[in-house]
């Protein structure tokens, strides 16, 4: 199978059927994959499982980023942002502390035309934009109670922090749970969902909603997150 067809399959499954989107995503894909040759962007190097393994395993989200405002905090290679802003129509920030990453990016945006999409080299606890966002999401490796802290200091009271994550992170979510209430969140729920095209794998969306404004000493330092998570 084509990754044309694998990833047309897997979003019409997700009721995405969107051939302008598909082509987008192979663009984004090709230009991945080659800049992966002289830049450690991802392990995935086979174009079929770069459709499986980011663009379907990022696909759901796009329903909750529609219309909004929204911050990937350590994008990375651009998973979910890249996604988000191509099955969307959110205004998307990219946000990482490696300029060769944001670098990369801001070549795949104006490659791809995504008007809406910004790359911003920064660390996200020094990102001046206080609960400006209707929602942060992150894809990146950290604990969700690091992750919290460094994403639901941006999101607006109202708005929802989104983490993905896999379906094993129960012991992680529980110990995440003092850090979202203190910094103003509530878990709503957990969703697990099966990844299209993927022979059954499986991947989590932890969904957590700002009720109240995070205390303004937080984000601390992230020598001071690391050290001492909430």
């Amino acid at each position: 199978m084509t990754a044309h067809k694998l990833l047309t399959s897997g979003l019409e499954q997700l009721g995405q059927h969107d051939p302008q989107a598909v082509d987008k995503l192979l663009a984004f894909s090709d230009l991945l994959l080659e800049k992966n040759k002289v830049m450690n962007l991802t392990a995935v190097t086979d174009p079929l499982e770069v459709v499986t393994r980011h663009f379907l395993d990022c696909a759901p989200l796009a329903c909750y980023a529609a219309g909004k405002t929204v911050i990937d905090v350590g994008c990375g290679a651009g998973f979910p942002g890249i996604p988000v802003a191509i099955l969307s129509d959110a205004k998307v920030t990219l946000l990482d502390s490696l300029g060769k990453r944001i670098k990369f990016l801001q070549e795949v945006i104006d490659e791809l035309g995504l008007t809406g999409t910004q790359a911003v080299h920064a660390r996200a606890e020094e990102f001046d934009h206080r609960e400006e966002f209707d929602l942060a999401t992150s894809r990146a490796v950290a604990r969700l109670n690091v992750l919290a802290e460094l994403s639901l200091p941006l999101v607006k009271v109202g708005g929802y922090f989104i983490a993905m994550k896999a379906v094993g992170s129960d012991e992680e979510i529980e110990e995440a749970k003092n850090a979202i209430t203190i910094l103003g969140g509530r878990l709503e729920r957990v969703i697990d969902y099966t990844v299209p095209m993927s022979e059954g794998r499986k991947s989590r969306l932890v969904i957590i909603k700002k009720i109240k404004s995070t205390p303004a000493k937080y984000p601390r330092r992230f020598q001071k997150i690391s050290a001492a998570p909430l």
